[in-house]
Formats: structure tokens, sequence, C-alpha cells
């Protein structure tokens, strides 16, 4: 987590306006406790995991697991590009199925002026 310092010194200057110099001192070291424990418990989790999960652990490439990585376009770009051959069989598949929809339901042309038949039970 990386944040600027300038921002972390208006977070500064906002908490001692607020708390004052003489309750500043202890709300600082109760953040720092809350901190050192925050680490404590993620070490300890990392490390349970590590012994659950033995050697395989360390073999997990985490920073592809990292949501902030995610991107839909580029997901979707991969996906398209990785499944060329089976993106152009699923079209090809498509269009034959089309086609057998196409010679099961004849198409007759409207005269001029008649509407399309509607089913009002269909929608």
């Amino acid at each position: 987590m990386n944040i600027p310092l300038d921002k972390i010194l208006i977070i500064g200057i906002i908490a001692v306006l607020l708390l004052g110099p003489q309750r500043l001192p202890m709300y600082a070291q109760k953040l720092a406790e809350f901190v050192k424990a925050v680490r404590r418990f993620a070490d300890t989790a990392k490390d349970r995991m590590r012994e659950e999960m033995g050697p395989e652990f360390d073999d997990i490439e985490w920073q592809k697991l990292d949501p902030r990585q995610y991107d839909p376009r580029r997901i979707i770009r991969d996906a398209l590009l990785d499944s060329g051959t089976s993106t152009a069989a699923a079209v090809q598949t498509a269009q034959v199925s089309a086609s057998k929809v196409r010679a099961t339901a004849p198409v007759v042309p409207l005269a001029a002026g008649e509407h399309a038949p509607f089913d009002a039970e269909a929608t």
C-alpha cells in the first residue's frame, strides 16, 4: 500500500487539530499497536497457509490473484486471442445452427401494408 507523503502529512495535521496535543501520543501508540497486531495476524495467516498447502504455496503466482490486476478489457482480449481455433469452431457451429433454423422456418414475404404475425402469449 503506497500512500503519498503529502496525504500522510494532511492526515497528521487533521489528527493534531482534532485530538489535541494531550491525547495525540496516546492515540498514536494505539495506532502503532493496531498496525503491529494486523501484521502479526497477516504473518500468522501466511504461515498457516504455507503449512497447510505445503510446497505448492511458493509455486503460486500471487500477482495474478491480486484483484487490483483485474481489467475486463484485458481478460476478454486474452480469452479471444487464446482461443482462436475454438472461437472459429463456435462461429461455424452457430452458423450451422442458424442455417438449420432458417431451413425449418420458411420465410413468407409480407404483402404491402401487411403486419408481421404477433403472438401475445409468447412474450
